[in-house]
């Protein structure tokens, strides 16, 4: 069990970032958690840590949004995340996370800022919707990234905000698609020996915090607007990317 108390000082607020958004906002803003465990432990180690704890709060999302997601682009998005999970499992070994955080966050910080400049050019006209056949691509990216660093929100948001669907669908969508992903992610994750004691043991006092998080997230969701939601959505999308970014590029400076 981690036993340095920085990292509990670090780890307590990012476990509640990730249930809050995983509780409320289709999970985007929980990408940051991993990068926040980071400052003080590895990445890998990190993740490794993440991942049961992840997996309590997909319990308690998919609970609290029974029933609102939407099964035609889960049945897209599902079969494209294993891909991207066996493409993770594969390349675990040689690929590293930095270059998959520029990759995630320049792809997301290029959509959003298209996005906006759309608005502001015909301000009266809507997202245009991108076909169910991009869930492939946003799937499978998004199980690659989940796999390496639980940063499978900016791809499936860039996806699922371009597809007909409330505020709820979206929230409830993402989180059915993070507790499958999470739950197969056990497996690899066990045969990659990244489920030791000590690190189990890290994620059970840390896994109090996840139910606390995923409710408060539920919460404010009930209590904001459409409007507001998505727009708030796209901001957090673009810091994601923009954090990704830097933290890619702090390994090449």
């Amino acid at each position: 069990m981690i036993t340095d108390p920085w990292f509990y000082v670090v780890a307590i607020p990012a476990v509640l970032l990730v249930g809050i958004s995983k509780g409320g906002f289709g999970g985007g803003l929980g990408t940051a958690a991993v990068p926040l465990m980071a400052l003080v432990i590895s990445p890998i180690q990190a993740a490794a840590v993440l991942l049961p704890i992840l997996c309590v709060m997909d319990i308690v999302a998919v609970w609290k949004f029974r029933g609102g997601w939407d099964w035609p682009e889960l049945r897209v998005l599902l079969p494209a995340s294993l891909l991207g999970i066996i493409a993770g499992t594969l390349l675990f070994g040689f690929l590293s996370a930095a270059i998959v955080k520029l990759i995630v966050g320049t792809v997301a910080v290029t959509f959003t800022l298209h996005f906006w400049s759309s608005k502001f050019r015909d301000r009266d006209a809507a997202p245009r919707n991108c076909p169910q056949s991009f869930g492939w691509i946003g799937g499978s990216v998004a199980g690659f990234t989940s796999f390496v660093a639980h940063a499978g929100g900016p791809p499936i948001s860039m996806y699922l905000l371009r597809r007909p669907l409330d505020r709820t669908g979206f929230a409830a969508t993402a989180i059915a698609f993070f507790a499958v992903v999470n739950y197969v992610k056990l497996l690899p994750y066990a045969w990659l020996g990244q489920l030791t004691a000590d690190n189990l043991a890290t994620s059970a006092a840390l896994v109090i915090l996840a139910p606390i998080g995923v409710l408060t997230g539920a919460w404010l969701h009930s209590r904001v607007s459409d409007r507001f939601f998505f727009a708030l959505v796209y901001v957090l999308l673009f810091l994601v990317g923009v954090k990704l970014i830097f933290d890619g590029l702090e390994n090449y400076v």
